[in-house]
């Protein structure tokens, strides 16, 4: 864990303690305080610098996205809430400062046809040899939990043996983002793609004694870096990848694997409205499937319920760009 350099350090290191026994964890909010505790080392700041211009030039100054600024300028200004509170300060320096506006994202899906051809691809491309046969087959299975249960990268990385039940037909997720726990059903073709990776597993490791169910042939675990390289040099091999682009206020994101765990909701969503029925009524029952804390991030999913509106709209505004 990098440690805080600027004057504020003992002050930060408290207040990153603080946090951490009520239980909040702390892993982006420290990574957005150190850009807060770097700026101030190259500004040389000291307690008469903390005034409401400081952070207005702090703010003009940082060279990211509108959306990064704004969890800076939230981190910070919960910090020094917290600073006020104890009585280190009179008044929180950040409490007037506005957020930047942030452009709409319009997060990458795929169909389901553009799902399979991944999946697909990831198959033919299995190396031969024992240790990387094992290690790819894993990312295999990973990017299929992704792709067919809306798993989070990191979920099925951490997922134990008996965390797979195959009994019941599911799979128990176990305090991942928010600390939530979740049992979720999984499909049949799913099932026997674990049973088959099981298999294999113990015929190649046969008194293996590692608890976690995705692992390479040293034991070690797999990595979400081998699970993206993976992904993203199938997407290339097959032509699906394309950079992120910046149209007007628009975001168009670039494919990454977290976009299978967005394909997974707004094709389950489209499904749903291909059959007449209604999605909305649907939203509860997918949030607590994905694990979501709120049922309001799911519903972003809504917006763009169909893959098709958002190659579409893409399309339209590089035909509009040509034609200017």
């Amino acid at each position: 864990m990098k440690p805080f350099k600027s004057f504020m350090a003992p002050k930060l290191e408290e207040f990153h303690a603080h946090r951490e026994n009520l239980g909040y964890t702390m892993k982006s909010y420290r990574s957005h305080l150190r850009v807060f505790d770097r700026y101030m080392r190259e500004q040389e700041a000291d307690w008469q610098s903390l005034q409401p211009a400081f952070f207005l030039d702090m703010r003009a100054n940082l060279n990211m996205e509108s959306s990064s600024v704004n969890r800076i300028i939230t981190a910070t200004r919960v910090f020094f809430q917290f600073l006020v509170r104890r009585g280190y300060l009179a008044e929180n320096p950040l409490q007037d400062i506005p957020y930047l506006r942030e452009n709409t994202i319009v997060p990458f899906i795929f169909s389901p046809e553009q799902i399979d051809q991944i999946l697909h691809a990831v198959c033919k491309g299995m190396p031969k040899t024992k240790a990387r046969f094992l290690r790819n087959l894993g990312i295999y299975l990973a990017l299929l939990l992704l792709a067919r249960c809306g798993l989070r990268i990191t979920e099925p990385l951490r997922l134990k043996l008996h965390h797979y039940r195959p009994d019941e037909g599911t799979i128990y997720i176990e305090k991942t983002k928010f600390s939530k726990d979740r049992l979720i059903p999984v499909p049949i073709a799913v099932m026997r793609e674990i049973e088959n990776y099981l298999s294999i597993r113990t015929s190649l490791l046969p008194h293996v004694q590692n608890p976690y169910l995705l692992i390479r042939i040293n034991q070690r675990l797999l990595t979400d870096q081998q699970v993206r390289f993976l992904f993203h040099k199938t997407l290339k091999h097959i032509g699906l990848d394309q950079p992120r682009r910046v149209i007007g206020n628009m975001n168009f994101s670039q494919p990454t694997p977290h976009s299978l765990r967005h394909s997974f909701a707004v094709n389950t969503l489209l499904r749903i409205k291909q059959r007449g029925e209604s999605p909305q009524n649907a939203l509860p029952i997918l949030a607590a499937y994905m694990g979501h804390s709120e049922y309001k991030h799911t519903s972003v999913y809504l917006r763009a319920v169909d893959a098709i509106s958002r190659k579409n709209l893409y399309n339209f505004t590089l035909w509009k760009r040509r034609k200017q």
